[in-house]
């Protein structure tokens, strides 16, 4: 008999609300996710304390752990921990770091993990995978997805705007990668998965054209939404080309080159205009510089302190950070000459 469907892995759970947190031991029964055992937590530095006088109430029994910061030490010792105790799961409260080092983790111990976010500034938050620091610079590992989501507003609300605006241009360069995907496919032959297709391009036009913004509630959950999905695409990819194409490498280059400079998804939404800039396809191009303006977001090299030289010297390096992977930059094969005027001609095209 043929095969007719495809079995597709998702969250057991998924929730955008107020008060996740202080509700956490409810949600975590609810969905069946922990219902007896012991359930450890990891939070981050900058939270924690609160975050383990909300819990207190309903999780009680749970053991609380502390994740330095988002590298691979910090994982490896948190999993080491967590191979010690018979835990039922694991769950990462937190930002990014906090969540892709618990994530990592997880893998280590063998024990599934369900996922809080307190701030929405990329798709980690369903990906099945972990960015972590380690001592030769930043690396992405392959990590199971996420058991449970859950995202608490009230947290949201409360984060850095900058973090929570760079969410937005971490799902906006779904379309980006998109279309370096559908590349590959002409070009090379690559295999192409299209309901992943379909489920990144969805999470960012959903956001793309919306005139509210991240003080409404109404925005933040579709926010929220959009990045879950944008993982999801991953997941359902098992790679992260839906959500990861010429944008993101030159990420990776601008974090080699000049460590610091701005966060993820700042420099994604810069990247993937920067690339709709090289395909010539100026619809697009004034789209997503009109939905980065509008929400505040950096959109040339001088608005997160980079000159056009360093910028065009991050766009040279960033094929080296993907091996293997088409994009519009390994398409066109541009020379250092022809990338500074490529970037040149970017800036006067958008800088206003």
């Amino acid at each position: 008999m043929p095969l007719l469907a495809r079995m597709l892995p998702a969250p057991l759970t998924m929730s955008v609300r107020r008060g996740a947190v202080a509700q956490l031991g409810a949600l975590l029964a609810d969905s069946r996710v922990a219902t007896s055992g012991r359930v450890a937590v990891a939070v981050g530095p900058g939270q924690g304390d609160h975050i383990e006088g909300l819990i207190a109430p309903t999780l009680g029994e749970a053991e609380v752990f502390r994740v330095a910061d988002g590298s691979v030490d910090a994982a490896v010792s948190l999993g080491a921990d967590l191979r010690k105790g018979a835990y039922e799961v694991v769950v990462g409260v937190g930002g990014g770091r906090t969540i892709d080092a618990t994530k990592y983790a997880a893998s280590l111990a063998g024990i599934p993990m369900v996922a809080v976010a307190t701030n929405l500034s990329h798709d980690g938050i369903c990906s099945p995978t972990a960015s972590l620091v380690y001592e030769g610079g930043k690396g992405t590992f392959g990590v199971p997805m996420p058991l449970a989501i859950l995202v608490d507003l009230d947290f949201v609300q409360s984060a850095p705007r900058v973090l929570v605006r760079a969410g937005i241009g971490d799902v906006v360069s779904n379309l980006s990668a998109i279309e370096d995907w559908q590349l590959g496919n002409v070009e090379h032959g690559e295999p192409i998965d299209g309901l992943a297709c379909s489920m990144a391009r969805t999470a960012a036009e959903a956001l793309i054209g919306r005139a509210d913004s991240i003080e409404s509630d109404a925005f933040l959950i579709v926010l929220a939404e959009a990045l879950i999905l944008s993982g999801m695409s991953m997941v359902i990819a098992g790679s992260s080309r839906p959500a990861s194409g010429g944008d993101h490498e030159i990420l990776h280059a601008v974090d080699q080159l000049f460590p610091g400079t701005s966060n993820h998804g700042e420099l994604a939404g810069i990247g993937a205009a920067f690339c709709f800039s090289l395909r010539q396809d100026t619809a697009r191009l004034a789209q997503v510089t009109d939905c980065l303006r509008r929400h505040g977001l950096p959109v040339v090299p001088a608005d997160i302190g980079l000159t056009s030289a360093q910028f065009a010297e991050a766009v040279a390096l960033a094929p080296s950070t993907r091996p293997g992977r088409y994009t519009i930059l390994e398409h066109l094969d541009m020379g250092d000459t022809e990338i500074r005027d490529r970037v040149e001609d970017y800036v006067r095209a958008v800088g206003r």
